[in-house]
């Protein structure tokens, strides 16, 4: 059991790592949908490449989406509407039209002849019922606006429905008209009609009383659409539903669409079983262990750390994730997910090619899940390829808009040589995709938010947060070159140093550049204490004893380390500050003491600077760089044979003393470190040739 134990400690890492890949396989498989896919891959204007395919049971040919389309224009096109009566507008407005005619005829006319009197009020009445009963005032809607009186309707009367013509009824202005020429007609007609007295009453009672019946029509409409079939014939069991080598025509198509329709609704739940299970693990474990095995082989940097491990699986679970969802909830916005935010996000934390890499095994796993899994494919890798290499030179942040529309551009081309391929008709390409591209292009810029919290959780570099961090207008550096000038210029000329060297051995320049930058802003704090400072001829080293001048020397890194934490540096930064002397001892001050006193009587650790040693490529250049770069200013003679011979001891000692152990870096490495360390230095201190003067 201890040694099971001790096993389990010893190789913690290991186990971590394998877990995190085993979770990983485990919440992709669990992502997946349950149901068995239709196995056969085809496109329409292609030849079918499977074999002679039979109906294994019957099944109805869908119609097309033009089809049901066509169908349902037709319908409305004959569709009736319907309209209703409302009784009850002529009983108030008959109440209405009784009481004003028995109060305006008492006061124009009093208790004069009763024969009269009846003679208008039947009259009048007769109109009301002639216009409310007979004919009707409809509502002129929309509906009915630019119809003609032939326009046919149906008007419901209680429980009785009949069709009618629009000119079957009365507008409101042709009751007016009906109105006045009416009682004109009776004026002339008939003796004691007053049709100055009755035209204002009626109209003033005159309103609609038949309306679109909104309910009804609704429910009608309904029904009308319902009955529209969505299938046309049928494919009967053991019939040759496609040849092998056939060409799949347009009417092929939609055959093949229909059996793929019924084929999944049939299996239906049946598929939800363990073997299916068993095949999506296998398959998401194949690409997770390709994954591996190429981080393992080629990038061993990144696979030693779990942390990087995390980020890339993290990253592809989210895309899984996201897609996933799409597919169970709305499958037609499929491509509104932005997929390209993995190599972005990639490409800014990684080089080009574990971006691109990663961005394969991400679109293969989505792959297994959507439909049309090749054009899927085939469509993001491309337009993954072309964002990362629109991130070969990032440099500023508004390269996210440039690359969006690019991944835009690159969707859309992808798409509409896909569609036309396969259909070889511009009017069959779904022009909606195209709003979704634009609409996923948008989308990957929100990369941006997602690299900078990934930054603060996984505590990583990106070249948006390097390019801020080296900004010499930033303030800690604007404080440290007012502060201690000397060791600003001194910073400047170490980062040109190590982003040389880097460039050449490869590596991260811009991460080295930017650790150069605020590897010695410890030294603010008593600038004097450094020689690059001193420029009165007053060296306070003079009053103090070697052990306390080695202690202020030495605890400008533990002071830089502050600093950098104080003002939220990033770790990858605060690296560069805690190794960039490594292990190394305060040497000149060693040296005098040694002079004085016995070395054996004196305490090494006091003149020793605390670590750690270098653990990277960047780390270990900028520690070569800043003790060169240092003792180069003392030369007094900085000639070609100086330089080469300062350059070669002082990086030869650092070997010698172990501090590159813990570095990825090589002796071939160093050799090329040295050369352009040499040629750097000599053209720094390059004397021009002294010119004859004039005289």
């Amino acid at each position: 059991m201890r040694k099971l134990i001790e096993y389990l400690i010893s190789n913690l890492t290991g186990i971590y790592k394998i877990s995190l890949f085993l979770i990983s396989i485990f919440l992709i498989v669990h992502l997946f949908p349950r149901q068995v896919g239709f196995q056969y891959e085809y496109q329409q204007a292609r030849p079918w490449m499977h074999e002679d395919l039979f109906a294994p049971f019957d099944f109805a040919i869908l119609k097309t989406e033009k089809e049901l389309e066509k169908e349902k224009e037709e319908l409305l096109s004959d569709f009736k509407h319907f309209y209703s009566i409302d009784h009850n507008v002529y009983n108030e407005q008959q109440k209405k039209l009784q009481n004003k005619f028995e109060k305006e005829w008492q006061e124009a006319y009093g208790n004069y002849d009763e024969a009269i009197k009846k003679k208008n009020s039947t009259l009048v009445f007769d109109i009301l019922n002639h216009i409310f009963y007979e004919k009707g005032i409809i509502l002129i809607d929309d509906t009915l606006a630019d119809k003609g009186p032939e326009y046919e309707i149906i008007l419901r009367d209680g429980q009785v429905a009949e069709v009618k013509e629009l000119s079957d009824f009365y507008s409101i202005t042709e009751a007016y008209e009906y109105v006045n020429e009416t009682l004109e007609e009776a004026q002339e007609e008939k003796d004691h009609i007053d049709a100055e007295f009755l035209r204002p009453l009626l109209e003033s009672v005159l309103t609609h009383n038949i309306f679109y019946d909104k309910q009804l029509n609704e429910k009608a409409l309904k029904e009308k659409l319902e009955s529209i079939s969505p299938t046309r014939g049928m494919i009967r069991q053991g019939e040759k539903i496609i040849s092998k080598g056939e060409l799949v025509t347009s009417d092929k198509s939609q055959v093949l669409k229909s059996f793929e329709a019924e084929y999944n609704r049939q299996i239906g739940d049946l598929s939800v079983n363990y073997i299916v299970y068993a095949g999506q693990f296998i398959l998401v474990s194949i690409s997770i262990v390709v994954l591996s095995l190429f981080l393992k082989t080629f990038r061993k940097d990144i696979y030693a750390d779990n942390r990087k491990i995390l980020l890339i699986l993290v990253s592809i679970l989210f895309m899984v994730l996201l897609t996933s969802l799409m597919v169970k909830h709305n499958i037609d916005l499929l491509y509104l997910v932005p997929v390209c935010i993995i190599p972005i996000v990639m490409r800014s934390f990684f080089d080009n090619r574990l971006a691109l890499y990663v961005h394969i095994i991400t679109i293969i796993l989505i792959g297994f899940m959507v439909p049309k899994s090749f054009q899927f494919v085939f469509l993001q890798f491309i337009a993954g390829i072309i964002a990362i290499l629109s991130m070969v030179t990032l440099r500023r942040r508004s390269q996210l808009f440039y690359t969006a529309g690019l991944i835009f551009l690159t969707y859309s081309a992808v798409f509409t040589g896909l569609s036309l391929a396969q259909t070889g008709i511009f009017a069959e390409i779904e022009w909606m995709n195209y709003m979704y591209f634009a609409g996923s292009a948008a989308l990957t810029l929100f990369a941006y938010p997602i690299i900078f919290m990934m930054e603060k959780v996984f505590g990583m570099s990106t070249d948006f947060s390097l390019l801020e961090l080296s900004d010499t207008n930033n303030k800690l550096l604007r404080d440290l070159s007012m502060k201690a000038p000397g060791t600003f210029q001194h910073s400047l000329q170490v980062a040109n140093l190590s982003e040389e060297a880097v460039i050449k051995i490869g590596g991260n320049p811009l991460l080295v550049r930017t650790g150069a930058l605020y590897h010695d802003i410890g030294k603010m704090d008593s600038p004097m204490y450094f020689t690059e400072n001193q420029s009165s001829g007053i060296n306070p080293h003079d009053e103090l004893t070697y052990e306390d001048s080695a202690r202020i020397i030495t605890d400008h890194v533990i002071k830089g380390v502050e600093k950098a934490r104080k003002h939220n540096l990033p770790e990858y930064i605060i690296d560069f500050i805690r190794t960039h002397h490594g292990t190394t001892m305060a040497k000149y001050f060693y040296s005098m003491a040694s002079k004085e006193r016995n070395p054996a009587e004196i305490d090494r650790k006091k003149f020793t600077y605390p670590g750690p040693k270098p653990f990277n490529i960047e780390t270990a250049v900028l520690m070569m760089a800043d003790s060169v770069e240092a003792a180069s200013k003392s030369l007094s003679k900085p000639d070609e044979d100086s330089i080469n011979k300062l350059v070669d001891k002082i990086i030869d000692s650092q070997v010698e003393e172990n501090q590159f152990d813990n570095a990825n870096i090589t002796f071939k490495d160093i050799t090329t470190v040295k050369k352009i360390f040499k040629q750097k230095l000599n053209n720094i201190f390059h004397i021009r040739i002294a010119y004859p003067s004039d005289n």
